[in-house]
């Protein structure tokens, strides 16, 4: 089942339109993109679950971001607007490049989800120079 028919619609950015419209959504939390289980004759196979899932179906954490094994750390407000959160999960860590592989500190940048939404849907970010180095 492509991310067309599975009758869950969620944004997606042009870098990854592409890239997550070939990817079947994960039976179980219908969210993200299933993991690669193998590639044969030039075909992919997909798992029926995402890698989160998996992990957690054999009693395994999930893993933790790249950004934070990076040494990243989440700010207590976004850089775009300064909204301030009372949940760590109201804020998101954003790629400025667009490029998930780009861990440098200035490439990340802590933004709220509204934030996150408007850059989505405007393709308005930030050039890399427009805010100092995190510290």
């Amino acid at each position: 089942m492509n991310a067309k028919n599975s009758g869950v619609e969620r944004p997606l950015s042009k870098v990854h339109y592409k890239y997550a419209m070939q990817r079947p959504i994960c039976q179980s939390c219908h969210q993200r993109s299933c993991a690669v289980n193998y590639i044969k004759e030039d075909v992919t196979h997909y798992r029926s679950r995402c890698e989160n899932c998996a992990r957690k179906g054999r009693g395994l954490r999930p893993r933790d971001p790249r950004w934070k094994s990076a040494g990243y750390k989440k700010k207590p407000a976004c850089d775009k607007c300064g909204f301030k959160a009372k949940l760590p999960t109201q804020l998101l860590v954003f790629h400025v490049d667009g490029n998930l592989n780009n861990l440098e500190q200035r490439n990340l940048k802590t933004v709220c989800l509204n934030c996150v939404e408007l850059l989505k849907k405007t393709d308005v970010t930030w050039r890399l120079g427009d805010l100092e180095p995190d510290v």
